[in-house]
């Protein structure tokens, strides 16, 4: 792990001494501790996306994606941010799971996944029309990229686990030892070809 970084409510003496991050707790959710891992990590959701135009007024994308997670674990809310031409019209989606749609103002169609189970693959097919007249610009979509949002929960890309957790409580209120994993998407984007 590099780049590691404490909430200011962390004793890093006692982190230094014998890797205990021990601490008292702010009111309201706070970020105990950041890092940033310095192997590769492959994406756990991979994306490919091809266009076959036909004329200059039709095209069609054919969109795949494949979760590279273990089978037990489950992407929760996958949305697949495809970008489209502005000039795009009479949308026309086909999809083995999930619901599409066609959002003009962000120039785009997103794909939704409820939830995604690990070592899965599923396809998406749309079709566009477009006004008779061929645009110069369209090309310039291609390089807007493929953005990607999900959560994994009880999931760690890092396979960094809180083995034992300890709560010291001297007013006698009864607190629960409880710990929460979930993985985020972050920028996660894929480029267009």
């Amino acid at each position: 792990m590099e780049d590691t970084k404490f909430h200011p409510c962390v004793r890093l003496a006692k982190f230094e001494q014998d890797r205990t991050i021990s601490f008292i707790p702010p009111d309201g959710k706070f970020e105990l501790m950041s890092y940033r891992l310095n192997t590769v990590v492959k994406p756990l959701l991979w994306v490919e996306c091809t266009l076959d135009t036909y004329t200059h007024s039709k095209v069609e994308y054919t969109v795949r994606i494949k979760s590279q997670y273990k089978p037990r674990s489950y992407a929760n809310n996958v949305d697949i941010v495809i970008p489209v031409p502005p000039d795009a019209n009479a949308p026309f989606f086909k999809t083995s799971i999930g619901t599409v749609k066609y959002t003009p103002d962000q120039e785009a169609m997103v794909w939704y996944i409820k939830s995604f189970a690990g070592q899965k693959e599923y396809t998406m097919k749309a079709r566009f029309g477009f006004p008779s007249v061929a645009d110069q610009n369209r090309d310039k979509f291609k390089k807007v990229p493929i953005q990607i949002k999900f959560e994994i929960p009880y999931f760690t890309v890092s396979g960094i686990q809180v083995r034992y957790l300890k709560i010291v409580e001297k007013s006698g209120y009864h607190a629960l030892p409880w710990v929460r994993y979930i993985t985020q998407n972050g920028v996660y984007q894929i480029r267009m070809f």
